[in-house]
């Protein structure tokens, strides 16, 4: 199954949300992508009834001041086919929630569900860093890795609704043990994780040449963060710099087979670990290089980082409700 750009609502003002462990994030959005209103309230993430509580009284306030006409969400799990029920998600209480029957009924306005990586995915297809690109895979690398394949313009969603679970196809066989089950998963070696997990291993096991990192996390390579690699990596520091190469040579191997499979225009890194530019981006395009099959004899993928930032997926999540 996939969504194209088609029956689009012209003109008219949609309501964004996003969905996060720790925040919800709704906003008027308009149809060049621009954030008109937003507001921000806790999750109440193990409380299901709750959350659809939340998201439909700032909705509603939303479509009252503003006149916005439909209501889309991005939820970090597993939505359905149809998209108005969230199958699972592994960092909130939903278990097969009825999420769009229940912000419909107490908004009145018609509501689509999506998972967040394709809401956010969709943006910088349409509004950001690839909008000039028909097929792109967007990359979101956080804790884990997420993404989104468009291509000839359409959101790629599969048979269930499942397809962009990017960061879980198997990079090492027999590898680290992943969340989802598996061993050897893309997201246990091209992630904000998997880079704070070098890096506290690096320093454990060379104090002298993790020193900076050491220094920063007051001597504890178990306290060793995301921030602090970055922040020694813009410093010069050899160690973190290795840390990143490590990273974008993970993430560029993943994204040569992505090529491979499915032959985008471009890639875009987004997600929290994207911010650190080309720390990232120069590592993985090396190595995307490398790994590209028939490199020689064929375009080469472009390779950007996303240019949304965290207001994407709330972006991506309005555009998509004009769809219906």
């Amino acid at each position: 199954m996939s969504l194209a750009i088609g029956s689009r609502a012209i003109g008219s003002l949609a309501i964004g949300v996003d969905v996060g462990g720790t925040k919800i994030a709704a906003g008027v959005v308009d149809e060049q992508g621009r954030i008109v209103a937003q507001l921000r309230e806790p999750t109440p993430a193990g409380d299901p009834a709750e959350i659809a509580r939340v998201i439909s009284t700032m909705a509603r306030s939303l479509a009252d001041e503003h006149g916005a006409t439909t209501i889309g969400i991005g939820a970090a799990g597993f939505v359905d086919q149809d998209r108005s029920r969230v199958i699972f998600a592994p960092n909130l209480a939903w278990r097969d929630e009825p999420l769009q029957d229940l912000v419909q009924q107490a908004t009145g306005l018609p509501t689509v569900v999506e998972n967040d990586a394709n809401a956010a995915g969709w943006a910088e297809s349409r509004f950001g860093a690839a909008r000039d690109a028909r097929s792109a895979l967007v990359l979101t690398i956080g804790t884990g890795i997420g993404g989104a394949i468009i291509t000839d313009d359409r959101l790629v969603r599969g048979a269930n609704g499942f397809a962009g679970e990017l960061g879980h196809f198997i990079i090492r066989p027999d590898g680290r043990r992943c969340g989802c089950g598996l061993r050897g998963c893309w997201e246990r070696y091209g992630s904000g994780s998997a880079l704070v997990m070098e890096a506290r291993e690096l320093a454990g096991l060379d104090a002298r040449l993790g020193a900076r990192l050491l220094e920063l996390a007051d001597d504890d390579p178990r306290e060793i963060t995301g921030l602090h690699v970055t922040q020694a990596a813009q410093e010069g520091d050899v160690a973190a710099l290795d840390c990143f190469t490590t990273l974008g040579t993970w993430i560029g191997r993943g994204m040569a087979v992505l090529a491979a499979v499915l032959d985008p225009e471009v890639f875009v890194l987004a997600g929290g670990v994207s911010e650190t530019g080309d720390l990232l981006r120069a590592p993985a395009q090396r190595a995307f290089r490398q790994s590209l099959t028939a490199r020689r004899h064929r375009p080469e993928p472009r390779v950007e980082v996303a240019s949304l930032g965290n207001d994407a997926g709330l972006i991506g999540a309005a555009d998509l409700s004009r769809l219906g």
